[in-house]
């Protein structure tokens, strides 16, 4: 039987380090409990964690519990550190989602869930803390089939029959089945977990171990080992660097078997095998498919990567919503670019850049605490001291209808000329290229060249200069040259299409810009309820009905970003630190105040040499810039909109 991979994910708080203690100590792994609280916690062993009382990096375990090997990936609970949560469910089997019995339900425990369902994890949940004053496990239970689903069935007793109809409900086959024989078997329970189905619910108190038995036991006996390919595959999940600076490539092998001294990529060799618990390891020989390991002498692989047989993970939905400059003080600006590149290969969101324009190292993150962090690490592990200076918010850009956009270049004895439409896709969905144009008006190796040029930058707006997004930009006519195009033309002409489309839009007011939005939850007290829909009416955001318990009242919704960022200082102020906020990015909306940000941005489009709308023509022997207004007339194929 091969390794089942399971990770361990929650809301800030919930218990979740404490848990996967637990877990540890009842199987056996651990011949004493640690705490979070004490800075012992087997699954926190880093500096930063034991100093805060957080989980930041994935750490990984090893148990047995009923002859069943069990993985334990320990995930963050901070919603800044969610990239690292994302990359490991892309390698999980099954996943432990813990709730907390007095919070409930929280924004990021959505989120979370969200991601759950984009990655098809199969989910336990743990309902913790339930030793707390007032907890109606019956209540808790109705709750997260009403906010998460229908399929969450308490197991932590023997199912009952009422269970068993539950379970049932989810799948019509099953159903048939079950009003025919009156049961339903062990079998199908565990294939319908598979499938997302149902979802085991265990309650308990993990500090206390209470609830962590039934959970072991349901992890052994719910579950099923996957078979895997003979190819060799991997994911990678991770980069880390152990205490003397080498750089760990954490995988989860896929197919086949993984042996030291192999080639993994790019003809680099896994040097070597470490199968950590904690933060010790085991150096091996080999690794099979279907366990986890970091491996040495790889530096090339990012996180998310397929290796061997192994697709690339799905494109991260996480993404960062801040960016700040560095002000490095006394340290080089170069060293602490290539610090700040070395930990970016190690946290998905954190993006680094350097502005040549302005001299300047700028970053992208989830949140201030992410921040925090990322300045201690400069410090411990590089002896940087830098500080950072807020630049603002990370902004996107799209189009509101179809737009054609024309890109033409022609100097001497260079030819192409690309026609594109920006077509608006749904919120969220990012950017899609395809192509539309028939190899009788454009070969199929010029179609390839555009179809490569678009993937190959990342397209800026021309309302601030943001990325563009949610769109899908499809090839629809063009013109090449027998004897005078070459790749890099088509390549010219394709980005310049891109800018003349977008300039096209903005002239006919169809071009938008997107801002970040926050799905927030706030608790206060009913007396001071008048004062946070004020707050939230000011910001610009939207609510649903407050919900009143005993005299605490929570109100969810929805508010940009730009203004509820440092919200959280408000609300511990003026409640006396009674109050409660809890917020999680939600994606991104039209901004609220489109006119104000592109005034501020003040950004000239056709200044951006390196984004140009413009095209280049010939006449008399030699190549002219074209304005992009100009170009329409000018064009060799005609328009297809």
């Amino acid at each position: 039987m091969t390794d089942i991979t399971v990770g361990v994910l929650a809301h800030v708080d919930a218990g979740k380090t404490t848990l996967s203690e637990a877990l540890l100590y009842r199987a056996g792994t651990l011949r004493e409990l640690g705490r979070v609280d004490k800075g012992d916690a087997f699954l926190d062993p880093d500096a930063l964690e034991k100093q805060r009382g957080i989980t930041i990096f994935t750490h990984q375990a090893q148990l047995q519990y009923n002859n069943v090997p069990l993985t334990l990936l320990d995930t963050p609970g901070h919603v800044d550190f969610a990239a690292q949560t994302e990359r490991v469910l892309s390698v999980l089997d099954y996943a432990v989602l813990v709730v907390a019995a007095p919070d409930g339900v929280q924004g990021y425990t959505r989120t979370l869930w969200r991601l759950l369902q984009r990655y098809r994890v199969p989910t336990f949940i743990f309902v913790n803390k339930m030793d707390a004053p007032g907890t109606d496990r019956a209540a808790i239970m109705q709750a997260l089939q009403h906010d998460l689903d229908a399929g969450c069935v308490d197991f932590t007793d023997a199912l009952t029959d009422e269970d068993y109809e539950q379970i049932a409900l989810q799948d019509d086959e099953v159903l048939a089945d079950y009003l025919e024989q009156g049961k339903v078997a062990p079998d199908t329970v565990t294939a319908m977990i598979g499938r997302r189905q149902v979802f085991p619910c265990y309650f308990g108190a993990a500090l206390k171990l209470a609830g962590i038995d039934e959970l072991l036991t349901g992890l052994t006996t719910w579950t099923k080992s996957r078979s895997w390919p003979d190819d060799f595959g991997a994911r990678v999940f991770k980069v880390s660097h152990d205490e003397h600076g080498e750089r760990l490539t954490w995988l989860r092998v896929t197919g086949g078997t993984l042996h030291a001294k192999d080639i993994v990529v790019d003809g680099e060799k896994a040097n070597q095998l470490r199968v950590y618990n904690g933060a010790k390891f085991t150096v091996v020989p080999a690794v099979s498919a279907g366990s986890v390991c970091a491996i040495t002498g790889v530096t090339s692989a990012a996180v998310g990567q397929g290796l061997g047989a192994e697709p690339d993970a799905l494109s991260p939905l996480l993404q960062p919503v801040l960016t700040y400059t560095v002000a490095t003080g006394d340290a080089v600006p170069h060293e602490c670019l290539l610090a700040m590149q070395q930990l970016a290969g190690e946290d998905p969101l954190l993006r680094v850049t350097w502005v040549r324009t302005l001299d300047e190292i700028h970053v992208q993150v989830m949140g201030t605490i992410q921040l925090e962090v990322l300045q201690q690490l400069l410090l411990a592990r590089f002896g940087l001291d830098v500080s950072f200076v807020q630049g603002g918010i990370i902004y996107q850009e799209t189009v509101t209808a179809p737009v054609e956009g024309v890109g033409h270049f022609e100097p001497l004895r260079h030819y192409a000329e690309v026609h594109l439409m920006l077509t608006p896709t749904a919120p969220g969905s990012g950017l899609r290229f395809a192509s539309d144009c028939s190899v009788d008006v454009l070969a199929s190796n010029w179609q390839h060249q555009v179809l490569t040029s678009l993937v190959a930058k990342e397209h800026r707006g021309v309302l601030t200069g943001a990325p563009i997004t949610d769109m899908t930009i499809t090839l629809v006519n063009g013109r090449a040259s027998n004897v005078h195009s070459v790749g890099g033309d088509f390549r010219e002409a394709t980005w310049r299409a891109v800018r003349q489309g977008l300039m096209m839009a903005r002239e006919q007011g169809q071009s938008q810009l997107l801002e970040p939005w926050y799905a927030f939850q706030l608790t206060v007290a009913g007396d001071q309820v008048g004062r946070a829909l004020n707050d939230i009416q000011q910001m610009h955001g939207d609510f649903d009905s407050p919900n009143d318990v005993a005299g605490m009242v929570t109100i969810s919704g929805h508010a940009p970003v730009a203004e509820m960022q440092d919200y959280g200082q408000q609300v511990r102020a003026y409640t006396h630190g009674r109050g409660q906020f809890d917020c999680v990015v939600d994606g991104y909306r039209p901004c609220h105040n489109q006119d104000e940000v592109v005034a501020a941005a003040d950004y000239a489009p056709v200044s951006d040499l390196d984004n140009t709308p413009d095209s280049v023509f010939c006449a008399h022997g030699a190549g002219y810039p074209v304005p992009w207004d100009e170009v329409p007339r000018m064009a060799h194929v005609d328009y297809q909109g």
